[in-house]
């Protein structure tokens, strides 16, 4: 079986893109049959600020990632595009 192509992300800085207002920004730690593993992350809900998504994820490519979670597991069935950090275009 093939390695998955997301497992060479591990170590960088990632955000994870959800069907909802839920963004995860944070350091990849772990790629699992079922949720990816984040080390100091910040969950970051949408619909309590005053950016839309793309302005988050902006802000966080620029200013760096606001930590708010030494450790997050987020269920690989609701997130729908992973990419690294750093090729945000700004």
């Amino acid at each position: 079986m093939s390695q998955d192509p997301i497992e060479r992300l591990i170590g960088e800085d990632v955000v994870l893109d959800t069907a909802n207002a839920i963004v995860y920004v944070g350091k990849l730690k772990e790629v699992a049959e079922h949720v990816f593993v984040l080390d100091r992350a910040d969950l970051h809900d949408c619909r309590d600020g005053h950016a839309t998504k793309e302005e988050y994820i902006a802000e966080a490519a620029t200013k760096g990632v606001s930590v708010n979670r030494t450790e997050v597991v987020v269920m690989r069935s609701i997130v729908i595009s992973v990419s690294r950090l750093s090729d945000i275009v700004r």
